[in-house]
């Protein structure tokens, strides 16, 4: 990063200004247990990179979600981990995860962050079965979030690779307190709203016991595609375009019912009238465009899909899904003379609808013969599906076509095979509800019999019970091909005109809503116990330490839905994804530990950190991963800090576990790479395009991965007012656990030969894309933080950045290649975007009652997808620039508690109303996205904020 650059984001948050006259907030003297070992010390002498987040951050910055906390951490990598990324059609690993979202430290992917509750804990989501779900965080009862930026696998167990975040529930908390919020959109949608009630009786120190319960409920409201202006897939001088012809105006195809005609030396193979020779146009009807064949295909197969009409799907996509969350926290303390029994009792239910385009019908041969569950195959419902010559527009549509082709005069009468996009059938909509748990009883207090030694031991059982059902969109296979074929349901409908009544109540007849689409549930059991305290003296201090034991048992259970999709043809519904391949009757596995840590002064002002865990997993064996991290402080203001650590990550139950899915492939044509070094679809001999199906599922045979994480960096705080922090850290991964996108499976041919499955003849038949061990990955980067106040006309002024420059991300597919080019920069379909440089800041102006504070977000940008038409040179797109510009926001607020009992904090989210930078996301293969990437940017626009907290006593 330029110097220049760094120094624009310090004047950002006044760094510049008042950096030697900065003070940080008073801590109390007591030893705690900080995130990341088990051993209580005082907060500020770890050897770790901990970020905390207060209550009143959350506050002043309008945070109602942990989705919202999670996208303003600069640690937080950019993966398909957000509402947002999910919002539209999804495939292989992104498959169930409806409605549900998760964390990501150092672009280490979701299964590689631990997040945990109270420094224990909670369940893995229902339906994914690996990653926990962030709506099931009862954030209003949070009192703050501790953000462990190393490795801790010695700690916590394997999982805790990228880092750990343990959100902390308020305790002791006495009073009633009542408090809404309101976070309302200027352009509409998206609206986000939150009522709580916090009650707690009792001082644990003064009456030996202390009662809370908080109840929460949280509305994010849903923001559609067609509310954004910048929300616009017909670009296609800037290479992006639609690559679907299923439109809500059919585009007809010639084969198999009519043979097809020559245009200009080209055999045609689809046309739609609109965008004929003098027809009215494809923009004639809403959310339709001239097709851009060329961005997808070869010059060679262009002409044949020369008057063709593209739909914007992500336009009709919801890109915020509406989740409703409610959430109960109850806890008790009770003194026991110097011992403390605590219960808790956690309770979480999540109502989330994913919305988007409706279902594509289409007739022809690939889908020509369906493969029943008890391995026959019947003909599919759509296997002579095509629009009758009774039908109300058949004439029209035929006129038109023997008026631009007139060979085409003597097949009247022949039935019209197309591709429509079925508007009247509904949008297609999933809609689940997740109810979580946890139950935890725990004792903690000093040893009886070790001196100065504490303990804490628990027992808690948490869950996560998840069932998703259809909504609209979605019909009986049989019933929905028999409206087409006899003329009742029309594909051929201008703007204005409508289906018959007679279609509509048919449609409805057929519909699959309320249909259980699959169901899972998840559940932990764990026993821990652990102790801490002095060992001996050395002259330099005591040596503390700590031994622990962890015990835990995991279950999962997937259902599909046995009774749809069944060995009768008439029970299925069309292109709902039941999975009930992956149905699971009960699976578990039990994962026993012991671990120990000890803190050695080795000399004054010099700390080494030890620490060993051992891991037995069902299924697995045995791992043993020590860290050693050391803490030296030459002088008062600098303390130097490196750790070392070693992490083992088992498989999730999906990725061993799931059957295999056999999809068709349907995204830009692509060659078989055996016949096409160039890998490029073109008239060369053995580089015509082909087709194929591709899987995915489990693998019974997947290993764990390894990994090594190191961090190296100070703290310096060279007046008691400023302090900043420098850290460089690495991780490395091998034998990573990853699904290969199917294009890094076609680049790499000769090193996953056994991916491509041929008939006898030697035709590709499927590409084999389920999860695989691949080779080493490798991270590294440097974290920034800086936090300073100084006093400033009777009040306080304070600042600070936090920030993340990636120096390293790159990969090997397999131990034996050498590794692949920088993925710093670069667009990645389905994994970690690799920014260069994140970075949070903000600066707060306290004064008496007031607190006024400004805070800005930003990333810089990379270089986006380039289509195969652009990279090939075969389409024009004379605005295309693949450079994707960096984005940034900013927000303000305000808080007053001048008036007895009540703060009241409003503000501006995105004052400056920034659009998120055009990217071409489009995904040929499952036709999602558009021209904006939701891993990176916020869709909502500027929106206006309400906080109102009042305390009754």
């Amino acid at each position: 990063m330029k110097l220049n650059q760094l120094a624009r984001c310090l004047v950002v948050v006044g760094l510049g200004a008042h950096a030697a006259a900065w003070s940080q907030e008073v801590q109390k003297i007591e030893r705690v247990e900080i995130t990341g070992s088990s051993i209580k010390r005082i907060q500020d002498e770890g050897a770790l990179p901990v970020q905390t987040i207060s209550r009143r951050d959350l506050d002043r910055q309008g945070i109602v979600s942990a989705e919202q906390l999670i996208a303003t951490l600069s640690s937080n990598g950019n993966g398909l981990d957000n509402l947002a990324s999910n919002a539209d059609v999804v495939s292989g690993q992104s498959r169930g995860n409806n409605g549900a979202t998760s964390a990501n430290l150092r672009l280490q992917g979701a299964n590689a962050t631990l997040i945990l509750l109270n420094g224990r804990r909670i369940a893995a989501h229902g339906l994914n079965g690996g990653v926990v779900d962030l709506n099931q965080i009862p954030m209003a009862a949070i009192e703050r979030v501790e953000v462990l930026k190393d490795g801790a696998s010695s700690t916590y167990g394997t999982d805790a690779v990228g880092g750990v975040i343990n959100f902390i529930l308020r305790k002791d908390y006495t009073g009633l307190t009542v408090s809404g919020f309101t976070d309302v959109t200027q352009h509409g949608g998206g609206n986000i709203y939150r009522g709580s009630v916090t009650g707690g009786v009792g001082n644990i120190d003064k009456d030996g016991f202390n009662v809370m319960a908080v109840l929460s409920m949280t509305d994010n409201k849903r923001l559609d595609g067609s509310q954004r202006d910048f929300v616009n897939s017909f670009q296609p001088e800037r290479g992006l375009s639609p690559d679907t012809r299923g439109t809500p105006f059919a585009t007809v195809f010639f084969s198999p019912t009519i043979t097809p005609p020559v245009y200009n030396g080209a055999t045609l193979t689809s046309a739609n009238i609109l965008d004929l020779p003098g027809g009215a146009g494809c923009a004639s009807q809403p959310g339709m465009a001239p097709y851009a064949e060329k961005l997808w295909n070869s010059a060679a197969a262009s002409p044949a899909n020369q008057f063709g009409c593209a739909w914007d799907s992500g336009k009709a996509a919801v890109i915020q899904q509406p989740v409703k969350n409610t959430n109960l926290v109850t806890r008790g303390m009770l003194k026991l003379g110097e011992h403390t029994l605590t219960g808790e009792v956690l309770l979480g239910k999540s109502e989330s609808q994913k919305i988007f385009s409706a279902n594509q019908i289409s007739s022809g041969s690939a889908t020509a013969t369906i493969g029943l569950p008890n391995g026959t195959a019947v003909p599919s419902p759509f296997r002579s599906l095509a629009y009758p010559s009774s039908g109300a527009s058949y004439q029209t549509v035929w006129n038109a076509l023997v008026g631009a082709f007139p060979s085409l005069a003597s097949q009247a009468g022949k039935p019209l095979a197309f591709r429509w996009r079925c508007m009247e059938c509904g949008s297609r909509e999933f809609e689940t509800t997740t109810d979580t748990g946890r139950y935890l009883l725990s004792m903690d207090g000093p040893l009886p019999f070790l001196k100065d030694w504490d303990y804490k031991v628990g027992a808690s059982q948490a869950f996560s019970k998840s069932n998703s059902v259809l909504g609209s969109g979605y019909q009986n296979w049989v019933g929905l091909a028999n409206l087409i074929n006899t003329g009742v349901l029309n594909p051929f409908l201008l703007a204005g005109q409508s289906q018959t009544p007679a279609a509509l109540a048919a449609l409805d007849a057929i519909s699959a809503e309320g249909t259980k689409l699959y169901g899972g549930k998840y559940t932990t059991d764990e026993y821990d116990a652990t102790a801490s305290g002095p060992l001996f003296k050395l002259p330099a201090g005591d040596v503390m330490g700590a031994v622990g034991v962890d015990y835990r048992i995991e279950k999962y259970r997937f259902d599909g839905n046995q009774t749809v999709n069944t060995n009768d043809i008439n029970t299925w519904i069309f292109n709902a994804p039941f999975d009930n391949v992956n149905a699971l009757n009960g699976v578990k596995r039990k994962v026993g530990a012991i671990f120990g840590e000890t803190i050695i002064p080795i000399v004054k002002n010099l700390d080494l950190n030890l620490s060993v865990r051992y891991d037995k997993y069902t299924g697995f064996g045995s791992t043993t991963n020590p860290k050693a991290s050391i803490r030296y402080a030459p002088i008062d203001s600098l303390v130097f800090r490196a750790s070392y650590s070693t992490g083992f990550r088992v498989p999730t139950f999906n990725q061993l576990f799931n059957g295999v899915t056999e999809s068709p492939y349907t995204g830009a044509g692509v060659p078989d790479p055996s016949t096409c070094p160039t890998n490029v679809v073109s008239n060369a001999p053995g580089c015509q395009a082909v087709t194929f199906n591709t899987l995915f599922g489990g693998r019974s045979d997947l290993k764990p991965e390894e990994s090594k994480m190191s961090n190296i960096g100070f703290v310096w705080q060279p007046v008691k007012d400023f302090s900043a922090s420098v850290d460089l850290w690495d991780i490395r991964r091998d034998g990573q656990i990853q699904s290969l996108t199917l294009t890094q499976i076609l680049n790499n041919y000769q090193l996953f030969p056994q991916a491509f499955q041929r008939d006898a003849n030697g035709v590709l038949q499927t590409v084999d894309t389920r999860w695989v061990n691949t080779g080493e990955t490798q991270t590294r980067g440097l974290e920034l933080s800086m936090r300073g106040s100084t006093p400033m006309n009777g009040g306080r002024l304070s600042a600070g950045l936090d920030g993340t420059y990636l120096l390293k991300k790159r990969s090997k597919l397999l131990d034996n290649v050498a590794f692949g080019p920088s993925e710093i920069g670069q667009f990645t379909r389905s994994s970690e975007l690799g920014i260069r440089w994140k970075h949070s800041a903000y600066i707060t102006y306290t004064y008496g009652d007031w607190a006024w504070s400004l805070r800005q977000q930003y990333s810089t940008g990379y270089y986006g997808y380039v289509p195969p038409g652009v990279a090939n040179g075969n389409a024009s797109a004379p605005a295309f620039d693949p450079w994707v510009k960096p984005y940034y926001l900013h927000h303000a607020s305000v808080a007053y508690s001048g008036i007895k009992n009540l703060t009241v904090t409003v503000g501006v989210k995105n004052i400056f109303d920034q659009d998120p930078p055009f990217a071409n996301s489009y995904d040929t293969n499952t036709g999602s996205g558009s021209s904006w990437e939701p891993r990176v940017a916020d869709p909502r626009g500027r929106s206006f904020t309400l906080g109102l907290d009042y305390k009754f006593f």
